[in-house]
This record gives C-alpha cells, structure tokens and sequence, in this order.
C-alpha cells in the first residue's frame, strides 16, 4: 500500500480525485490502449482472442531504499545464472562438486547438449531476464521464478508509463519518477556489445515467429525502440555458416539475433524438424562463432523451476555470497522426503508443474475443491519429478480500482534485466494484480492486469 512518507504527495493527490473520475480515466486508458493494439493473445479463449491486459490506473510505488535493494539482488542473481550456464556447458565444476544433481540438469528438458563446448561473448547466456519477485506478509521481497528463456512483458511497463503521462500528468507532475523510456536504447546497445568478434557496425534483427505469437504486439515495439528489422524465419538464409536477411537491395549480413520463439522451433536441423519458424542451419552458424543469439540457446535449463531451488546454492558456489532475494521456500517433489510432505499437506500448498508457464497447471491447496486436489495428487505421484511445491505467501497487495471503488489486490513484480559487458535493471518492471477479489494469480492469460511501477528518486 502507498504508507511511507515518501508516497505522501502521492496518496494527497490520489484523495483529491473523485472515484467517478478514476473510473472515467480508466476506462478512456483501456480504450486507447485498444486502439493502439496493445494486446496479447489468449488461446484458450476462442470468443476474444486478441485483448488489452487489463491496465489499473493506481501506480505501484517502490522507494529508493526498495529498489536498491531488488536490483542488487536481480544483478547478483543473473550474475550467478550466467555463471551456472557457462559451467554446466563446459567443465561442470558444479555437477561435479555434486551441489546440483547431474540428473536435474542432464535430465531436463531445456538442457542443450549442442551448446557443450560454445563459448558466447562476454559469458553472457541470459542478455534479458525478468525475475518475478513477491513481497511477504513481512514484507521480505522474494523471487518467485526466474525467466531466463524469452520472459516478456517489458513493452506494457513503457507503455503502462505512457499511459500514466497522458491519463494523469496532475498525479505525477513533480513527484520524481525514475524514468523507463530508454530501455530500447539500452537493449540495442547490449545487443551490439555480444556481437561476434571484429565486427564493427553489427547488425542486429529481432526473430519474431509472426503475426499469431501472444506476444506479437511486444515484438513489433521492441524492434522499433531498438531500430532493427523485425524478420520472420522465412526472411533470413545461411550461406557459408553465415547469417543473411532477405531485403528488396539483396542479401544483409545479420550479426546478432534477439529471437522470441523458443530453442524448440529455431533451427528444424538441430530441433524440431517439422518446425517451419526457424531458420535451417542457424546452429551451425552459431557454433561457429559467426551469429549471436540473444538469449543463448540451452538457457531454459536455468529458470526450471525445480533448478529455481537450488538457486540460493548456486549464488553461494560461483559468487560466495548468500542471496539478496531469498527463495520462497520450495519442496523439490522429485525427492522421497519432499514428495512425501507435499501429498501429506496438499491442501495447504501450491504445486507447481516445472515445465508449465503462465499460471498453467498450478493447484493452490486452500483453494482447490476435493476433485482438484484429487486430480492433482494422481498427477503428481504419476510423475513427481515433473512437480514442486511452495507454502501459500501471504502476498502483499496494492490499492487498486475496482467496480465497487478502491480495494487491495494482490500484486507480484517482474524487473527486466539486460546483459551484455554488464548488467542494467530497468528502474521499475511490471507489476502485474490479481483483479479477482482473493486470488493470488496475477497471470495476464489468467485474468490478470498490471499497473505502472514508479520507481522514486
């Protein structure tokens, strides 16, 4: 809630507007942001398909002291990622030292065995990286997950702020906000920094899977605030182990690619076959040394949410320290004693499928019916190396506007961090509320919305 005497200005200025006239401004906010297209795509929902992410017009305050402390934990924590992936594709000191079991990383899903032995610039794996952190009953921030594949969401935190200067430039005139708008600036800048070697002016493409992907919109508005082509599969060839992009003068070298689709879909030699999103051949061009990829292939083995346990280990192996954002607590379930607590205590847990993003596949015990729990309990003795499971958080919540006037909703945040030589936290991120009365799900595909996060000086 907006409490701290540095949010003062804010909650006096808040009082002074009427709830008519935030719900006035609310709804001509959505309406733009409609008719700006600034949507994300639902699948499951064949009725509305494409719809804004619900935007609550009541800022998310966090003071200096506050972000100070979440971005030395999100830098140390993407510190210790890129370190975890360069070693388990290289000499596997961790595996070894057994501070990891080679079978959770080996074994998973998003492991790469392709990537053994590639060297990519600066150690940088994970060039973009959104940790969605939550805030305790106590008021201790803690990191809920990291997503270290191809997180989104970054382009509803800049145009959130937009939003906020044209609804409601008397509420934040004056206040000192930390700003957002040069994240493109910064992201370019990084991309260039991972450019192959001897490269002077690197050309760097956004690979975007097309005009269906949810995040379609986010796309289209990264490339322009970064200033590079937007391309398809279908518009980039390799020749020689070299990248090209199709354009109307002939072919351009490419030298660095931020791509939004997934490892799976990339390169139909390496992957999946059938995958008509990829470019044929792009890993070969890569392990040679001649593309970048931003984010590296093989850096989902990072933010699986069973590896997430061992995350406070990990921070302590490479960097010797603990960690400055503490893990919820979580039961690993592949683990007899781990499995044998979750199913005697379902009902009071969240189980969590490792795989699933999204809000997917979650049972939140205390709110399950019997059928649920039930249903929850076959799949996880089915497969419990698939599953963990965490205590409910008493979340903190966030004044948010609602039909019947203001309420508190409960809110998470998820920083964007980018790395190239070194690593930047956009001053803010997306906070995102669960606008259901009660619930603890702040997903956009599950019915949630998000808010502008200030940041102040």
């Amino acid at each position: 809630m907006l409490r701290s005497a540095a949010n003062q200005p804010i909650r006096d200025r808040l009082a002074d507007l009427t709830i008519d006239g935030l719900q006035r401004r609310s709804a001509d906010a959505e309406a733009e942001l409609y008719n700006l297209g600034i949507t994300f795509t639902v699948y499951s929902d064949k009725d509305a398909i494409d719809r804004i992410l619900p935007f609550d017009v009541i800022p998310r305050v966090l003071s200096s002291a506050e972000w100070t402390h979440i971005e030395r934990g999100v830098i140390q924590r993407v510190a210790a990622i890129n370190l975890l992936l360069d070693d388990i594709y290289h000499d596997e000191k961790i595996l070894k030292d057994g501070i990891v079991p080679a079978e959770l990383i080996k074994g998973n899903a998003n492991y790469r065995p392709i990537m053994q032995g590639v060297n990519v610039p600066h150690k940088s794996y994970v060039n973009i990286c959104g940790t969605d952190i939550v805030r305790g009953g106590d008021g201790t921030f803690l990191v809920l997950e990291d997503n270290a594949r191809t997180p989104s969401g970054v382009s509803y935190v800049i145009e959130n702020r937009h939003m906020m200067a044209r609804a409601f430039p008397d509420l934040m005139n004056g206040i000192g906000i930390r700003p957002v708008d040069n994240y493109g600036l910064m992201l370019q800048a990084a991309m260039q920094e991972i450019a192959p070697g001897g490269v002077e002016d690197p050309q760097v493409v956004l690979l975007s899977p097309g005009t269906y992907n949810s995040a379609y919109f986010e796309h289209v508005f990264l490339a322009r605030e970064m200033g590079v082509p937007l391309v398809e599969g279908r518009d980039l060839l390799i020749e020689n182990d070299k990248v090209y992009m199709r354009t109307i003068s002939g072919l351009s070298r490419v030298d660095v690619i931020y791509r939004r689709l997934n490892d799976d879909f990339l390169d139909p030699e390496a992957f999946l076959p059938d995958s008509m999103l990829g470019v044929p051949g792009l890993m070969r061009a890569y392990r040679a040394g001649n593309v970048s990829l931003a984010n590296a292939v093989g850096t989902g083995v990072a933010d699986d949410k069973a590896v997430y346990a061992y995350m406070p280990r990990i921070i302590k192996y490479y960097l010797g320290e603990d960690a400055i954002l503490p893990n919820v607590e979580t039961n690993i379930c592949r683990e007899a004693d781990a499995l044998r607590y979750t199913l005697d205590n379902m009902h009071n847990l969240v189980v969590k499928p490792v795989g699933e993003a999204g809000g997917y596949g979650i049972t939140i015990g205390p709110k399950a019916t019997k059928d649920e729990l039930a249903e929850a309990r076959a799949k996880l003795i089915a497969d419990p190396s698939n599953y963990i499971s965490q205590p409910v958080i008493s979340l903190s919540v966030s004044p948010t506007l609602v039909d019947g006037g203001i309420e508190g909703r409960h809110v998470d945040l998820r920083p964007f961090a980018i790395t190239g030589e070194k690593t930047w936290v956009l001053p803010g991120g997306l906070t995102r509320v669960a606008l259901r009365r009660g619930s603890l799900v702040v997903n956009s595909s599950q019915g949630g919305g998000s808010k502008d996060t200030w940041v102040l000086e």
